[in-house]
């Protein structure tokens, strides 16, 4: 059984910059790849950004991109640096594991394994 803990979220001012880091445990997660998701009140969850099993590869969201960085620090843990934070980027933003072997998606039904989400909030 593989568990996610997310941290790192809170309350900041726009410009501000946020890291989010994530742990995971159980399972073969040296082979998963990991990814970021967030959810505003009153809209669906979307993806935000995704690494590959060994850190190479990355994809973000357009909203994102040049702003978030995503990085596996470890096999066990991947962080999201949040650079630039925008009002926008209010939401609960949750972590993610893809058990499938060597893949990297931004779907989010392809991800098996999910944090409990943590609240980042960001003033104008």
């Amino acid at each position: 059984q593989v568990h996610l803990i997310e941290s790192g979220g809170g309350l900041v001012q726009a410009g501000d910059s946020l890291t989010l880091s994530c742990a995971a445990s159980g399972g073969a997660l040296a082979s998963y790849s990991m990814g970021w998701f967030r959810q505003a009140p009153g809209k669906e969850r979307q993806f935000v950004a995704a690494v590959s099993w060994n850190g190479g590869t990355t994809y973000y969201a357009d909203s994102v991109k040049g702003r978030f960085t995503i990085s596996k620090a470890n096999a066990n843990t991947v962080d999201l640096q949040m650079n630039s934070l925008e009002p926008e980027d209010t939401a609960a933003y949750y972590c993610a594991a893809d058990s499938r072997v060597w893949t990297l998606s931004k779907l989010i039904n392809d991800y098996a394994y999910w944090g409990q989400g943590m609240q980042v909030t960001v003033s104008s």
